[in-house]
């Protein structure tokens, strides 16, 4: 066969998969375009045309892909989980550069990149004055990637040999015909749950006294714990009214927990959710991280009880679950305060949700190794085994999890490095750099902290944030293998 063939059809798939979700993306455009018609707004332009040149080329590159085999390798998935990405991020920042906001392309880039990834960081002021098509579109672009986060860590990393769902599975991962009927209920399921929470976290908002437009992006942010808001005092918009905070705080809380549970909650089996070991882990560590805070907020800064315990809960599930909400400014709490909010930026939530970070799982295994090899020093000849959640742990799952630790705070190290370069305090270059790679948000410190927004950085710092935060989202391991040498031997 000729290589020009042979190229063509390693690319299909690819092309195919590709065009099927610009088609998608879309037409999710019609939402915020109909939105802009109904108000005569004149960001109608913006997002007709972006739409147009969206589904256009999404229908060219389907047709281009489907005159191939549809076959999938090892090496074309890795490939597709990156471009797919990339590409949804690009076609997605058109309405923003088009639109009212005159965003630069790396404003745009930027704003786009936190949305899909669900990090919620923000480079555009003036929040409260956009047009309603603009704010629905980040509401939807976080809604779009909490999902996406779902699906792939679900059905691809684990295929891939990264991400931790191997361990909450009941079957093996294995990418086969036999595999994929039940993938794909247990996807349509998901999808089922996911569109469940967030009506029903939209119409509490509703009921707390947002107004139907608010209650509308606001749940779809919340359920894909990504923190855009309509205003720039993000959550503190609200703060007079502790319903709608401690409503957030529950549905964030429900976006950091591994969404197969909820299908099997549907089916009414109770006993794995109430099991799960890093559910309890990360309702625990809430717990204690509140408590520190509210007794800290009352006893040395002289709050008031239900205020302390209000935005206690708030914040701490806010970063925990890297919404990145925020209902006031934590860098006035004092350095205590701060300090505990750096520490739990690095956490995330469960495998499975649509949380980032490093996740509870991981911190969980590293306990399970340490205390193994403590045991292992009193009794060399011993053989201690390493089970989690009551089933052994494979030898590869514990490899991916220290690969993983070890490029995850690399990532981190050698981002916050290159940004102070720039000229960044200590404290922004490492709080943003923890923040884009793990997905939070907001950043610590007067520049880019919950009360201050990531429009004053060089345009260069935003670009290498961006590359963080698709980094992190895709567990990093599945970016960094397409430059290695071996992924691109026939």
């Amino acid at each position: 066969m000729p290589w020009p063939r042979m190229v063509f059809m390693w690319l299909a798939p690819l092309l195919r998969l590709m065009g099927m979700l610009l088609i998608l993306l879309g037409w999710f455009m019609a939402a915020p375009l109909v939105l802009l018609i109904q108000e005569s707004h004149p960001d109608v332009w913006a997002f007709g045309l972006s739409m147009g040149l969206t589904i256009g080329l999404g229908l060219v590159m389907a047709f281009l892909g489907a005159r191939a085999p549809f076959i999938l390798t090892g090496r074309q998935m890795f490939m597709i989980t990156t471009l797919s990405w990339l590409m949804m991020s690009a076609f997605a920042s058109l309405p923003m550069m088009l639109g009212s906001t005159h965003l630069s392309i790396t404003d745009a880039w930027f704003e786009t990149v936190s949305g899909i990834t669900t990090t919620g960081s923000t480079v555009i002021s003036g929040l409260d004055t956009l047009s309603h098509g603009i704010l629905l579109w980040r509401g939807i672009l976080q809604w779009l990637g909490g999902i996406g986060i779902i699906v792939m860590g679900m059905a691809i990393l684990p295929f891939l040999q990264v991400g931790g769902m191997r361990l909450f599975q009941t079957e093996s991962s294995d990418w086969s015909e036999k595999a994929l009927p039940r993938s794909g209920k247990v996807a349509k399921a998901i999808g089922k749950v996911y569109v469940g929470l967030t009506a029903v976290c939209g119409f509490s908002y509703w009921l707390a006294g947002m107004n139907p437009f608010d209650a509308l992006v606001h749940s779809l942010t919340t359920v894909a714990t990504g923190g855009f808001a309509n205003y720039d005092a993000s959550m503190g918009h609200f703060a007079d009214t502790p319903m709608i905070l401690w409503i957030s705080s529950f549905f964030m809380v429900l976006g950091s927990l591994p969404f197969l549970l909820y299908v099997q909650l549907i089916q009414r089996n109770w006993k794995p959710f109430w099991k799960d070991s890093q559910v309890r882990a990360l309702l625990k560590l809430l717990a204690l991280t509140i408590l520190a805070l509210t007794i800290y907020l009352c006893e040395v800064r002289g709050w008031y009880w239900f205020e302390a315990l209000t935005h206690a809960t708030f914040n701490v599930i806010s970063v925990v679950s890297t919404s990145g909400y925020a209902s006031s400014d934590y860098n006035d709490w004092g350095s205590f305060s701060v300090m505990v909010f750096f520490y739990i930026m690095f956490i995330g939530g469960c495998s499975g949700s649509t949380s980032g970070g490093f996740k509870i799982f991981r911190l969980q295994l590293a306990a399970i190794l340490m205390s193994n090899q403590l045991k292992s020093l009193l009794h060399p000849r011993g053989v201690f085994s390493q089970r989690f959640n009551g089933r052994p742990v494979p030898d590869d799952v514990i490899r991916s999890m220290v690969a993983f630790a070890f490029f995850f705070f690399f990532t981190i190290a050698s981002l916050a490095l290159a940004l102070s370069l720039m000229g960044l305090d200590f404290l922004t270059s490492l709080s943003s750099a923890v923040s884009a790679v793990a997905n939070v948000g907001p950043a610590l410190g007067h520049l880019i902290g919950p009360a201050d927004n990531f429009e004053l950085l060089p345009d260069a710092a935003k670009w290498m944030l961006s590359f963080g935060m698709i980094l992190g989202r895709l567990e990093i391991v599945t970016f960094m293998i397409l430059f290695t040498r071996a992924f691109w031997r026939s």
